[in-house]
């Protein structure tokens, strides 16, 4: 029986189909485009290669491609039951997750890990800030993060996607020298991790090296094509690096280009959140609405999610309504945010109706009642997922809200309470 990279045996005796198959999984877990041609080679060269299936119905997922990836994921269910125990338990933790079973998912996926602690693709929809514990909605998800991968460092401690994504957890609780170390050595066993090179981006953030992560950016994005799964998002740290430095016309050339609707490729979820996100941290830092960008941002997040789900996309589907005046809009996601905490199917809780009261609070000008509601909120906001960096859009526009409201000591103490972290703050007046 043949083996993959990670030295777990695959029920293939095709090399050729292996050998696709351990490129398409090294591209699922690099964000390299051509992922998915990879793996449907593997399936076409060997059509009885389960996890080949399973692996394409994850590449297929992550593009945003839901019914490509259930039959995909189905194909791979039909033939697990004549596999090893060790396939038919990636399948089916994998499947579980595309089946729209997250919490099953994360459970299967501990259970097979305790036994196979080098199986990289069971683990990995565990992993990042959108991931089966990032999205988990729990308060404690960040260190939970790091517990979860801290099981697995003795057996993947020198494989570079492991490195990466150890490195992205770290980050996130404020263990930045750490993070910096692990992540210079992934990336300098695979410099074209796309996942790395975001993760680096990040922990340059964290630490306040504005120019150092603008710099590192623009020097690795150019060799990656423009179709790769996190272009998009990667563009947008690219956009918001710049506006940070004062270099605008490079941070609004990017955004238009790459980020907004009309310009960026890549899956809904980054472009619904990523466009507005910009938008609204620009204003902050003092640059003038343009109602037309938002009403484009508006339209495009609304008809990719017309309904509430996603904590971390509905944040930002209340973010563009209230920022495109749309105020019909802003009372029917509050409505329905509200619905689905009391019914108890909001894994983050009430924070998300919370926040959108906030926000919509702060765009018509109410700072006080901003004040009011954000203030209490902040600590809760891990739970809509996304990173911290991401979450700084909260802590902003609190921020803005007490310089609104002349509080300019509740401001300055709020800044001062990083103390694991150091971000720049582009808040208009804040300096």
């Amino acid at each position: 029986m043949l083996i993959d990279r990670f030295g777990l045996s695959v029920s293939t005796s095709s090399e050729a189909a292996r050998d696709a198959y351990v490129a398409g999984c090294d591209g699922v877990l690099t964000a390299g485009h051509g992922d998915s041609d990879h793996l449907s080679r593997a399936v076409e060269t060997d059509p009885g290669f389960a996890l080949a299936h399973a692996a394409l119905a994850r590449a297929l997922f992550l593009q945003a491609d839901v019914a490509g990836a259930r039959a995909a994921a189905a194909r791979a269910r039909e033939q697990a039951p004549d596999k090893t125990p060790r396939e038919q338990g990636h399948i089916d933790a994998l499947c579980l997750a595309i089946e729209g079973k997250p919490v099953e998912s994360l459970a299967a996926t501990r259970a097979h890990l305790a036994r196979f602690p080098r199986d990289a693709m069971v683990a990995a929809p565990a992993t990042g800030v959108f991931g089966l514990i990032g999205f988990s909605g729990r308060q404690g998800r960040e260190p939970e993060q790091v517990e979860f991968l801290e099981t697995l460092r003795p057996h993947l401690d020198d494989d570079w996607w492991f490195q990466a994504v150890y490195a992205f957890a770290l980050e996130e609780v404020g263990r930045l020298d750490e993070a910096l170390d692990l992540i210079e050595r992934s990336m300098a066993a695979c410099p074209r991790n796309a996942h790395g090179a975001h993760i680096k981006a990040h922990v340059l953030y964290e630490m306040g090296e504005d120019k150092q992560a603008l710099n590192y950016l623009e020097s690795w994005l150019p060799d990656y094509p423009r179709q790769g799964l996190m272009h998009c998002h990667i563009s947008w740290h690219v956009a918001l690096l710049a506006l940070m430095l004062g270099e605008t016309e490079r941070a609004w050339q990017v955004y238009r280009a790459q980020v907004h609707p009309s310009g960026a490729w890549g899956p809904a979820l980054n472009v619904a959140t990523d466009a507005p996100a910009f938008l609204w941290r620009a204003e902050l830092a003092g640059h003038p609405r343009s109602a037309a960008l938002w009403r484009e941002v508006r339209d495009y997040a609304l008809k990719s999610f017309p309904k509430a789900g996603i904590a971390f996309v509905d944040v930002h589907r209340a973010l563009a309504c209230v920022a495109a005046d749309d105020k019909d809009g802003i009372v029917g996601i509050v409505g329905e945010l509200q619905q689905r905490a009391a019914a108890g199917r909001s894994p983050a809780g009430d924070v998300v109706p919370r926040l959108a009261v906030g926000l919509a609070a702060y765009g018509r000008g109410d700072w006080p009642a901003a004040i009011s509601i954000l203030e209490p909120a902040l600590p809760e906001t891990v739970r809509i997922g996304g990173s911290r960096a991401q979450r700084d859009l909260v802590e902003n526009t609190l921020l803005a809200a007490y310089l609104k409201a002349g509080r300019v000591d509740r401001a300055r103490a709020l800044v001062a309470a990083h103390t694991e972290r150091h971000p720049s703050v582009p808040v208009a007046g804040l300096a």
